[in-house]
């Protein structure tokens, strides 16, 4: 029996709504996704930071329960650096300056780190669902319209996230990951 209630996603990108709408209708308890698009600034902090903040303000935003995503990409050799901040230096310097980041250095392993939050509402606090998965950094290879997928190879795969088929990326994926802990979740939620 799916989830009573749709579940409100908030934001704005296309693909990762498609990915998180693939991932929670499938299997015995799907769950419905709405999305809401709403500009809501992120503060700067660790990965279970920036998601919590940015969870509450989309709860005040939406009036009502909903979920908000963060994704962090973390290279081993700067400790775990860019983290959250991926989308920006992915936007300045590109999937070519990402891998060149890692020039001179002695590792290529990172890890796809994603982090979403759930809300009941305004003033809850949000509980987090996270996902890990590791790999390396490699020349793009793939399709690259979505993020860093093309840069990214999970461990023992030999494909870049952009290579695979979705149904592959999404067992494996960091997002995979994470929904499947937010599923388990809601299905123990009194309404579920």
């Amino acid at each position: 029996m799916p989830y009573g209630k749709p579940l409100t996603f908030v934001t704005g990108n296309a693909n990762k709504l498609r990915e998180v709408k693939q991932i929670l209708s499938s299997g015995d308890h799907p769950i419905e996704v709405i999305s809401q698009s709403l500009d809501i600034p992120e503060v700067q902090g660790t990965t279970q930071e920036v998601a919590i903040a940015k969870c509450k303000r989309a709860a005040e935003l939406v009036g009502g329960p909903c979920i908000t995503e963060d994704t962090a990409l973390g290279f081993k050799a700067f400790n775990g650096l860019p983290g959250p901040y991926i989308k920006y230096f992915l936007q300045e310097l590109g999937h070519a300056g990402l891998n060149n980041l890692l020039v001179g250095f002695p590792t290529k392993e990172a890890e796809a780190i994603c982090t979403f939050a759930y809300s009941a509402g305004p003033g809850t606090e949000p509980v987090l669902f996270e996902g890990r998965t590791a790999g390396t950094i490699v020349p793009a290879r793939g399709p690259g319209h979505f993020g860093w997928d093309a840069v990214f190879e999970p461990l023992d795969t030999g494909l870049t996230y952009a290579e695979m088929p979705d149904e592959q990326k999404n067992k494996l994926s960091h997002r995979g990951r994470a929904l499947e802990k937010l599923r388990q979740f809601m299905q123990a939620l009194p309404d579920a």
